[in-house]
């Protein structure tokens, strides 16, 4: 049905190791630091109906929506970006959504499953942090042990058929110089949302208060920090409730799906 062009795989049993923590439930939350080196995904589950729009409107928005993979329908296993993920158990937690209404967060959709379903793959901002430390950068939401924060803005997608919606960002606080040079690594990678999206005051983009994300948690901005606002692939959750398909399954923000892809593989 579809066809997506992802870099080759690793066979580090890092990521395996962690996929089977999930798997078998012992671990249920948010994933950023888990499997250092490999790549994260965000997770969207549609009937093969609006696969089609939902196709359209991922490459119409390729800054919140970049894709590293798409599914036939009824596909429950993605061998392209590992060997052994079943999307109906690999990832922490899921959200279930019923006309656009979230109904539930399991952490298993192996009862839901339907052969008429479409799994999409979207790149996570997780996975160019690994660089961002790597030059010495510190992820506030990483040494605070949280989830990174998440706003919706009022800056809009581009809309195809029933999705649209605002974008969803991740923020991230750091000192000026450090900014830009946390601008210049992530362009590196737009497979996962490349170079922020706003830079500073976030009432500029509809966002009211930082200490309240619409997902995820609050992280400290200091005084002498800046805002840095990235993309976010949360914002298809956003297109959803205002598309409200019949049947759908996302992933919990922040609770992504890990793959053998190495992060290094994705810098261009």
């Amino acid at each position: 049905m579809f066809t997506q062009a992802t870099p080759s795989i690793s066979n580090s049993a890092l990521a395996l190791q962690a996929r089977l923590s999930i798997r078998n439930g012992t671990w249920t939350g948010h994933t950023s630091g888990l499997a250092k080196g490999h790549v994260q995904g965000n997770v969207v589950i549609l009937p093969q109906l609006l696969a089609n729009d939902f196709h359209l409107f991922c490459q119409q928005n390729p800054k919140p929506c970049p894709l590293l993979a798409v599914s036939e329908p009824g596909q429950t296993l993605l061998p392209t970006l590992g060997a052994d993920i079943d999307i109906r158990t690999d990832v922490p937690q899921y959200r279930v959504w019923q006309d656009g209404v979230l109904v539930a967060e399991p952490t298993d959709i192996s009862g839901l499953w339907r052969d008429d379903l479409v799994t999409f793959v979207i790149g996570c901002s997780f996975s160019f942090e690994e660089a961002l430390q790597e030059t010495g950068l510190r992820i506030r939401h990483i040494d605070q042990g949280v989830n990174v924060p998440m706003y919706r803005t009022n800056v809009a997608t581009q809309s195809v058929g029933a999705f649209s919606g605002p974008m969803v960002v991740t923020m991230r606080p750091f000192k000026a110089a450090d900014a830009i040079k946390a601008v210049e690594i992530t362009a590196r990678f737009p497979n996962v949302h490349g170079s922020p999206v706003h830079i500073g005051d976030p009432a500029l983009i509809g966002i009211a208060d930082l200490t309240k994300p619409d997902y995820g948690d609050a992280v400290d901005v200091l005084p002498d920090e800046i805002p840095v606002f990235w993309a976010c692939g949360v914002t298809p959750q956003a297109a959803i409730t205002q598309a409200r398909p019949e049947f759908c399954i996302t992933h919990a923000p922040g609770a992504m799906l890990i793959t053998d892809l190495l992060n290094h593989h994705l810098s261009t």
